[in-house]
């Protein structure tokens, strides 16, 4: 990859507000990231961390909530491989590429991640069922985010 191409990544990234940015070009990729991982993944943990409640029945029915998430969480997750925005559709008057219980198949399109105007389809690495979609049309999204859960059919 040409320095000069780096060097560019490098100022787009200083005048967005985005955080990190992975660029793929045939065998060669680059990652670039501002700040330090170790801040952000203390950042995560502490946002993480579940509040106690000092009341017994809103703490029995969060802890069912909560079994009943990770009963839907079961399965294969994928995840973001590039920092973008998640379009859920091809185009804002197309259909979806997957909806919630449908069957897909390994190479499958789930989505598109855009990302520096470029848009990069995800495909599927397992088959299975739609569980869970666990982002929104639109969002913006970061390197490793969970996308959707798959479980085996």
């Amino acid at each position: 990859m040409d320095i000069r191409k780096v060097k560019k990544l490098i100022e787009l990234l200083e005048d967005s507000g985005v955080a990190e940015i992975e660029i793929h070009e045939g065998e060669e990729s680059v990652r670039i990231s501002r700040g330090s991982t170790a801040m952000s993944t203390a950042s995560t943990m502490l946002q993480a961390q579940p509040v106690t409640n000092t009341v017994s029945a809103p703490a029995e029915n969060m802890s069912s909530a909560q079994g009943s998430e990770e009963a839907e969480n079961v399965g294969d997750i994928v995840t973001a491989p590039m920092v973008g925005i998640f379009y859920e559709s091809p185009a804002p008057d197309k259909p979806s590429f997957v909806e919630l219980g449908q069957s897909i198949k390994k190479g499958d399109v789930l989505c598109i991640i855009e990302a520096m105007k470029i848009m990069n389809q995800v495909e599927s690495e397992f088959n299975g069922v739609i569980s869970k979609i666990m982002v929104e049309n639109g969002d913006p999204i970061e390197y490793g985010q969970p996308l959707f859960v798959i479980r085996e059919s």
